[in-house]
């Protein structure tokens, strides 16, 4: 297959392309002002937000559209910029070069569901500004796949941790430097999936074309946010962390990245449990495979 990648140097997505790449693919990456690490990676060196970039003249069998700006980007402006207009972009180079593209999302198009399980016939009521932006480019893409026959999916990930990320800089060596503290009481359910198996699922509905499709992804184990902090302060044996109070984390983090992160979210991953078979079907599991390594 050939195969493209958006934000091919990120965490998900270089991990996507080398495992597309080790599976015998044809992989072309969009990587954007960033060095490449991937062997066999076709790199196309492109900023989305400037329509003033070529794509190679291919047909690709699947379109994985991974690059966008994340919250802890708190100016709107940029944010629209990077994750509506750079999806606008995107869409007029490749429209008339592949069949089928497949966006990633998360959890935070569902808004605040209270005390319902989240699943892929939930109602999207995206309230931060971060997400309504990035729900405003999954909805032009799908129109204009549609307007264009084009076949499209959308992933809803859960929090995405390994290696690498978020997970090793702000958690793991802050608990170990005794710096780390969770927003308020951390008593918010949340829902993980570790990259490889965020990988595993992308890589599932590319390669068996699961067409015009959504599903809800994350592991089946429902957590707090203070539970996955302490059980990895115990793993590296650090103290567990205190709170802080809300009003001092927004004023640090920014209020859409701790709405973000303490609204409470259980998920049922039903639907794509039937495609796929989950390496680590809890969080404790993934984060032994990272500390225990």
């Amino acid at each position: 297959m050939k195969i493209l990648v958006t934000g091919a140097a990120g965490f998900i997505g270089s991990r996507l392309a080398e495992r597309l790449i080790l599976e015998g693919n044809e992989v072309y990456g969009i990587i954007h002002e960033t060095s490449n690490h991937i062997e066999k990676l076709n790199v196309i060196t492109a900023d989305l937000t400037n329509d003033i970039f070529d794509i190679p003249n291919i047909d690709f069998d699947v379109v994985f559209h991974l690059a966008a700006a994340t919250p802890l980007i708190k100016d709107k402006k940029k944010q629209k910029k990077i994750n509506f207009e750079g999806t606008m972009n995107l869409f007029e180079k490749i429209k008339n070069k592949t069949n089928f593209i497949i966006y990633a999302s998360g959890l935070g198009v569902f808004g605040n569901p209270g005390n319902s399980i989240v699943n892929e016939e939930s109602k999207i009521q995206p309230d931060t500004d971060f997400v309504k932006i990035r729900f405003d480019a999954q909805k032009f893409l799908e129109n204009s796949c549609k307007q264009n026959k084009i076949n499209f999916s959308v992933c809803y990930f859960g929090d995405v941790y390994g290696d690498g990320s978020w997970f090793t800089d702000m958690i793991v060596k802050r608990l170990k430097n005794g710096t780390f503290k969770i927003p308020g009481k951390g008593d918010y359910s949340k829902c993980f999936v570790h990259v490889d198996d965020a990988v595993g699922v992308l890589t599932t509905i590319g390669k068996n074309n699961l067409y015009n499709e959504s599903y809800v992804i994350a592991d089946s184990t429902s957590t707090t946010f203070k539970e996955f902090v302490d059980y990895t302060a115990d793993k590296i044996g650090a103290k567990h962390p205190g709170g802080v109070p809300m009003f001092l984390a927004k004023g640090v983090l920014g209020g859409d990245l701790i709405k973000l992160l303490t609204t409470s979210m259980k998920i049922s991953n039903e639907k794509i449990s039937k495609i796929y078979e989950f390496k680590y079907t809890s969080y404790k599991e993934g984060i032994n495979s990272i500390l225990d390594n």
